[in-house]
């Protein structure tokens, strides 16, 4: 068959379908609404072959938000199945969500930057950190841009144009409207599994508009051509009557397009010329909707659980380190997570544990040269930006879960999947306990005390403004002098809660700010006021809990122990009858902290095997100190423990520790 009449064929195809579609569409101009519970959604008949991803594509909403509404969806979908698909607030009933099988938009070009939406906890250094460049760079792209960053914002980008031979190499893409899977790797000429390699987050739920991947930087594809754009060649031999204009019509090109790929145009069209015709691949391929579908799957799928008959576990720590008296707290770590080994293997467990201590970069890498450190399925240690960096690397290489379990500050998270960091860095600490905050105080009246001279909360101050304000909550603010007992009268009220936010966890101020809070309390009665505040607030002494109790406050921490409790108090007892003394008396306590850890991360790999990252939200956490919920930070990176206590000292003198975590 002649190439030309091949293509015509394809076309006529192709305009057929399109016919078919639109006529299709035209019989179904909107869908059946109905609402519930003040809610309006749309009803929607699941067709053969669509899976939950598209679905959520083509009424733009998130596969959670279907799932929320279809609980028995999770199992999968079925030809005829009806789901109710949630409206956006205020949507008119008559509005018809873009077809399934519609063209994809045309994307802007990414070449030289692209663009993120700040998430909760991020920061304008993490976020250089994430995608190679510098917060300097950072701000020349984004004019006015300060280190005052809020969730939600968007921010533009550089690319990475400097290609790398000692790390892996890649530029980001953020996710636009009517974008899949497929259509991204065919802008960038890889296969869909590619761009699943490089994000081991990417999910059915992780894949939407505005967030962004990485895909694969080759030298090749340093200024790619969007899929939609690219073109192949195929041969025309011009009939008799043919014009450009005909040819070009027929093909779907401008005759610019035609003219360009054939120089001998120049001196006129000629019969039997043989033209070059840059036809779109769009209208060249064959099964494009199987193709969206069988990428669709890649979203979906949950890779089967790898068991192992032994848990190889290193725990590798500067032990011999006397800075500080930290060797005393490394071996006390050691001793709780032996405790937990002990534990899990009453339970069944067969655990082997290599213990090494690392002095010398040179003993460091030495040591993760042999053969028994690269068969560990747990790799937990590091103390110093250079440790980390080290194991990360190994971690990386040989695919091992590596826990960081005391730095807050290190960035290799940011791009090593296999990482879980347990110590939460202030930034995201500091916005989930705003979200905590207001989420339960959201409708008390807030007054926030700043105390003239200290900063160290200035963070956390201004997220909760900032969070208060988008909730259109109340909220004053007054500074912390002599008179505070009796200039802060006229910003309480009498009904209702009053919760007062010190700006500060200095215990002297904290001080302070009670003895005033005693004094108006006495100046008017029948008001009610909490404290709220934060985690060395359960390190300060008698006295001052005391009034912690007489104010009904809360505070934050993602970690507390409660002596009362049951396992805390058989953990004690065991740790004493293990090596003849008490736990150091620190905060936190560093024996509950290695028990913890070691309690968590080995049931993790006893249930659901070595990838049990998969399953995270299903591990049981047992901790007696620790909060654990780990998120991970974008669809390539690791996971940063995002675990919280709301503790809660009432005025009958009682405790309760509150897990926020999820």
């Amino acid at each position: 068959m002649h190439k030309s009449l091949g293509v015509r064929k394809i076309l006529s195809l192709f305009l057929f379908v399109a016919i078919f579609i639109s006529t299709a569409s035209a019989q179904t101009t909107t869908h059946e609404t109905v609402t519930q519970n003040g809610q309006t959604y749309y009803k929607y008949t699941v067709k053969q072959g669509e899976g939950l991803y598209a679905i959520s594509r083509a009424f733009n909403v998130s596969v959670n938000d279907i799932l929320k509404s279809n609980p028995g969806a999770a199992s999968g979908l079925k030809n005829g199945q009806e789901l109710l698909i949630p409206a956006a607030q205020g949507a008119a009933a008559a509005v018809q969500p873009a077809s399934v099988q519609n063209v994809q938009q045309q994307p802007k070009n990414q070449n030289h930057t692209f663009r993120h939406t700040i998430a909760r906890g991020e920061t304008l250094y993490g976020i250089s950190q994430m995608y190679n460049t510098t917060v300097d760079e950072i701000v020349r792209y984004n004019s006015g841009l300060t280190e005052n960053i809020s969730e939600g914002q968007v921010i533009v980008v550089p690319q990475q144009r400097t290609l790398s031979s000692s790390r892996e190499n890649y530029r980001y893409h953020t996710i636009l409207p009517k974008e899949t899977l497929y259509s991204v790797s065919r802008t960038y000429s890889l296969k869909p599994e590619d761009l699943i390699t490089a994000n081991p987050g990417l999910s059915a739920e992780s894949f939407q508009i505005g967030k962004t991947i990485r895909v694969p930087f080759f030298q090749s594809q340093a200024d790619f051509v969007p899929y939609e754009e690219q073109t192949q060649n195929i041969t025309h031999r011009v009939k008799r009557g043919e014009t450009l204009y005909s040819i070009s019509q027929a093909y779907d090109v401008t005759v610019e397009a035609l003219q360009k790929s054939n120089p001998m145009l120049s001196s006129g069209l000629k019969t039997n010329m043989e033209l070059i015709v840059p036809v779109k691949v769009t209208q060249l391929e064959d099964n494009v909707r199987a193709r969206e579908i069988d990428a669709d799957r890649l979203l979906s799928q949950t890779g089967q659980s790898q068991r192992t008959d032994v848990i190889r576990v290193g725990l590798l720590l500067p032990f011999l380190d006397k800075t500080d008296g930290q060797h005393f707290r490394l071996q006390e770590y050691y001793e709780g997570f032996l405790l937990a080994v002990d534990k899990m293997k009453s339970n069944g467990a067969n655990i082997e544990v290599y213990v090494f201590e690392i002095g010398s970069r040179a003993k460091l890498e030495s040591l993760l040269g042999t053969m028994e450190m690269e068969q560990l399925h747990l790799l937990i240690g590091g103390m110093t930006d250079e440790q980390i960096k080290i194991m990360s690397d190994f971690s990386r290489k040989h695919n091992i879960k590596y826990i960081i379990p005391f730095s807050s500050r290190n960035n290799e998270v940011l791009n090593n999947n296999t990482i879980f960091q347990v110590n939460t860095p202030q930034s995201y600490l500091y916005s989930k306990a705003s979200g905590i905050f207001t989420e339960t105080f959201g409708k008390a009246n807030v007054v926030i005390v700043n105390v003239p001279g200290r900063t160290d909360k200035t963070e956390f101050i201004s997220i909760l403004k900032t969070d208060l304000k988008k909730r259109n909550a109340r909220f004053s603010e007054i500074s912390l002098t002599a008179n505070l007992a009796t200039d802060i009268l006229p910003l309480l009220q009498g009904s209702g809660e009053n919760v007062i936010v010190p700006s500060t966890g200095d215990s002297g101020s904290l001080r302070d700010i009670t003895n005033a809070l005693t004094k108006a309390h006495q100046a008017r009665q029948g008001i009610t006021t909490r404290l709220f505040g934060y985690p060395e607030w359960q390190t300060y002494n008698a006295e001052i809990k005391k009034s912690l109790h007489r104010f009904g406050t809360y505070f934050y921490t993602s970690f507390y122990v409660d002596d009362r409790d049951t396992e805390t108090r058989q953990f004690t007892e065991n740790f004493k009858q293990w090596y003849g003394r008490d736990p150091l008396n620190t905060t936190p306590k560093y024996g509950m902290f290695g028990y913890d850890t070691g309690l968590f991360f080995l049931n993790a790999v006893q249930r659901y095997g070595i990838n049990f990252e998969q399953r995270l939200n299903m591990i049981p956490s047992n901790a007696i100190q620790f909060a654990f919920n780990f998120e991970r930070v974008n669809n390539w990176g690791g996971f940063i423990n995002t675990g919280m206590y709301l503790v809660h000292y009432d005025v009958n003198n009682a405790v309760y520790k509150i897990n926020k975590s999820r």
